[in-house]
């Protein structure tokens, strides 16, 4: 991947966080970045009042630093904000990390050195990473203590894993043959108000998220046939009326994957919200991707610093709040709600499934021997905890907020905390899904037992359920069922493809 003039998307990011893509940078960058760099230091020659350059930060901004001490000072901002704790960041997260760090310094109004963007590069395209704890940012300011985390390995200190080995920072960067920045004024403050923590986890969500709504509306595909219900709710003319962008497109995707299967019977008159109203559901959902979407895919080519520094006709040093995580925030925990509506309607139709007064004649929780055996039952217990805990979670943490730095930072806005819920959400929401296809695939095999000629699952369907065999057999008695779960998480990617 190449940071030059024109905009990154989630799917360059993930080349790089989960594909190890090399990064390069393009040469033309070096003016901007170089003009940028020319005005700080005229700044700091000219003894210039200018917000964390020549003053300290947050509720020290009044404290002006000597012409000498400006070097110190960002090197002292590193070493007092690498406070977070915690459980690490994954690998993906923190190279996320990194990538965007680089990516806004390039863009020449952070007045970082040029050096020290090609260090972060180098770090990334030799897979030194910073460990990074996963608290303690609150998203503004920036994602203060991660990114000052990951700046500590920059400079030689800290802890970072290489090779799969965990290290010092000084030894993983010496290891690595990588020579360890030396920050100048401005530098610290560039490198860490910023909103990479949260963006990275964000963009990573946004990624998956497009794989995971097709597989819901698979998985619903799969359990409609298993019930043997109607697909009439999904008929064009009904969207034509409520004509929602999302809601037209999965019902239109509702037919395609139903479209040549004989399981479906449009005899019955209707079927349980779960299933009928799953274009305006899911429809909602894709409309809520939208908007996330978008949201993410402008932070990531922002410029999140502070202060910023303008080098066009009449340069500037202005201090402003990019740094703000807010727009982040309200897009994740849109995203945490819209994840937990997934879970919860594939909850409602597993339910359906094994419940006897709702599953249109197959035994109680899909087993044929039931009381000796206990069949599925259990594995709605464990969707049902999964989706309270999704509720749990959706609590949107952007209306919640601390006052830092003596009342200066009075409104934050916790999108690091939003980004990480709705991963949590999203794990979760998967390994519901998982149920639902394990258990949609048994209903179906159920429903052909002494059937001649055999149903028909629609070719699209059939598909996921022949891969989904591949790994789960068809289930008589009870058995240990949590080794089969875990294999089909694994695969769910997979069985689109």
């Amino acid at each position: 991947m190449k940071i030059d003039h024109k905009p990154i998307d989630v799917d360059d990011l993930v080349g790089v966080t989960r594909s190890f893509e090399k990064v390069s940078i393009s040469p033309s960058l070096k003016l901007p970045i170089a003009k940028a760099r020319k005005i700080v230091d005229e700044a700091v020659t000219a003894k210039k009042i200018v917000y964390g350059i020549t003053t300290g930060f947050g509720a020290f901004k009044n404290k002006s630093i000597d012409q000498k001490e400006t070097k110190q000072l960002q090197e002292n901002l590193i070493l007092s904000h690498a406070v977070g704790v915690g459980n690490f960041f994954p690998t993906e997260t923190v190279r996320g990390i990194m990538l965007l760090i680089a990516n806004y310094l390039s863009k020449g109004y952070s007045g970082a050195k040029w050096e020290t963007v090609q260090t972060i590069i180098e770090m990334l395209n030799k897979s030194v990473h910073p460990l990074i704890p996963e608290k303690g940012s609150v998203g503004s300011s920036g994602d203060l203590a991660p990114s000052a985390h990951m700046v500590l390995v920059l400079i030689g200190k800290g802890e970072a894993e290489y090779k799969g080995k965990i290290m010092t920072g000084a030894e993983a960067m010496r290891k690595a043959g990588i020579k360890p920045v030396q920050l100048s004024s401005k530098e610290g403050l560039a490198l860490i108000n910023n909103t990479t923590a949260m963006s990275s986890v964000a963009s990573h969500v946004v990624h998956d998220f497009r794989w995971l709504i097709e597989l819901a509306d698979t998985c619903a595909a799969l359990s409609l046939q298993a019930l043997r219900g109607t697909d009439k709710a999904y008929d064009a003319r009904i969207h034509a009326i409520k004509p929602h962008d999302g809601q037209i497109q999965t019902a239109a995707n509702l037919r395609a994957l139903l479209r040549g299967s004989t399981f479906v019977d449009r005899t019955r008159v209707q079927e349980a919200y779960s299933f009928r109203c799953l274009p305006q559901i899911h429809g909602a959902i894709r409309e809520a991707y939208y908007y996330v979407n978008k949201v993410v895919g402008t932070e990531i080519n922002s410029v999140t610093d502070n202060p910023l520094i303008f080098s066009g006709d009449e340069p500037d040093v202005i201090s402003g709040g990019n740094f703000h995580g807010e727009p982040v925030a309200i897009a994740m925990d849109t995203m945490g709600i819209a994840l937990s509506e997934i879970a919860n309607t594939s909850d409602r139709r597993i339910a359906t499934l094994y419940d006897p007064s709702t599953n249109n004649g197959l035994p109680a929780f899909l087993v044929v021997n039931g009381g000796l055996n206990s069949g599925f039952m259990i594995m709605q217990y464990t969707t049902a905890s999964l989706v309270s805990e999704n509720k749990i979670l959706a609590h949107p943490a952007s209306v919640d907020s601390v006052p830092t730095s003596a009342n200066i930072e009075d409104l934050v806005s916790m999108g690091t905390i939003a980004s990480r819920k709705a991963r949590e959400i999203f794990d979760n929401t998967a390994n519901v899904l998982t149920i639902e296809l394990i258990s949609a695939c048994q209903a179906i095999d159920i429903r052909n037992r002494d059937l001649f000629p055999k149903l028909k699952l629609s070719k699209r369907t059939e598909k996921v359920y022949k891969k989904v065999r591949e790994i789960v057999p068809f289930i008589d008695k009870d058995t240990v069922y949590y080794p089969y779960m875990r294999a089909v998480r694994s695969s769910l990617q997979d069985l689109l493809k």
